[in-house]
């Protein structure tokens, strides 16, 4: 596609990407973001080779492509799914169990469902195409968002995981071991905000386990915190392991904030019932400190001017 071309969809406005995960409605389905550059089309072929067809997830790869000439990226890897592959086009709308690429020499966006595409930019000198998708991703399926950082020689993808954590979603980087170039996973596991480190095969079975979590694969919010904890229950246990741990009383927080948090604790660790996530911080008491310091992680947006 020529993005020179007159584009009969509207401009993106740069107001409606503001990350506010509680502004946002819930997302329908997840949608999968995965980064490589250097090295990452065996990673890529890995990790489809061992992904279901039928997670219900949709699959946005990214890399690294420069230049007019045609990618064959969706060819070969057509070969390695039965999912449908296709090429990013503008205003394409993301579906379960389909596969998208990224097109040579572009940026690609994720806003309110639909593909973007805009020229490509260097930032502070070079091209960040991961970056700026896994903003986006953060933004658009907030609690419903994943990224996955594979082999490349860059630091690429890094700063977008952050978004994609602060919004309550799961974060993936393959291992430096199994990586042929672990620069931009290695930038990813230094920020913190890595969830899983696996090689890719790994990364593809534990994204079919998550598929089945019943806070990814509803369409309905599920709601922790709506009001005062009853005497006795799950909740109460919570704020008072919180409160006796960290000194901070969060009965009085934004229950918004709370459930994405918990509820993504929830989702690392399979769990689905507020008891079981109790039950969990009284026997691991380093639980208790990870929770508090992800409820006040800072909400905001690393989105570059457009």
């Amino acid at each position: 596609m020529n993005l020179s071309q007159e584009n009969t969809l509207p401009p993106i406005d740069p107001s409606a990407l503001d990350l506010d995960p509680e502004a946002k409605t819930q997302a329908p389905f997840p949608v999968v973001g995965i980064a490589a550059s250097a090295g990452g089309l065996e990673a890529f072929i890995q990790l489809l080779n061992n992904l279901p067809a039928d997670t219900g997830m949709a699959f946005v790869l990214i890399q690294h492509l420069a230049g007019e000439r045609k990618s064959l990226l969706s060819e070969i890897l057509s070969r390695n799914t039965k999912m449908p592959v296709k090429e990013a086009q503008d205003g394409m709308a993301v579906e379960p169990d389909h596969v998208y690429i990224i097109a040579p020499n572009t940026k690609l966006l994720l806003v309110d469902g639909l593909l973007r595409m805009l020229p490509r930019e260097k930032i502070n000198g070079k091209y960040m195409p991961a970056d700026a998708f896994f903003e986006s991703l953060g933004v658009d399926r907030c609690n419903k968002a994943i990224g996955v950082v594979l082999s490349g020689a860059d630091g690429d993808g890094a700063l977008g995981l952050m978004t994609i954590k602060a919004a309550g979603g799961v974060t993936f980087a393959q291992s430096e071991q199994t990586a042929k170039f672990e620069g931009m996973p290695t930038s990813a596991m230094a920020t913190g905000n890595v969830d899983f480190v696996l090689p890719p095969e790994e990364i593809a079975r534990e994204l079919g386990n998550l598929s089945h979590h019943s806070f990814l694969a509803g369409s309905i919010p599920v709601t922790i915190v709506e009001a005062a904890p009853e005497p006795g229950s799950a909740l109460e246990t919570i704020f008072g392991l919180l409160k006796l741990t960290t000194g901070v009383d969060f009965s009085q927080y934004k229950a918004a904030t709370l459930n994405r948090r918990m509820q993504r604790r929830m989702v690392l660790y399979k769990m689905e019932q507020l008891e079981d996530y109790a039950q969990y911080l009284l026997d691991h008491p380093a639980e208790v400190k990870a929770l508090y310091e992800e409820i006040l992680i800072h909400v905001t947006s690393f989105f570059r001017d457009l």
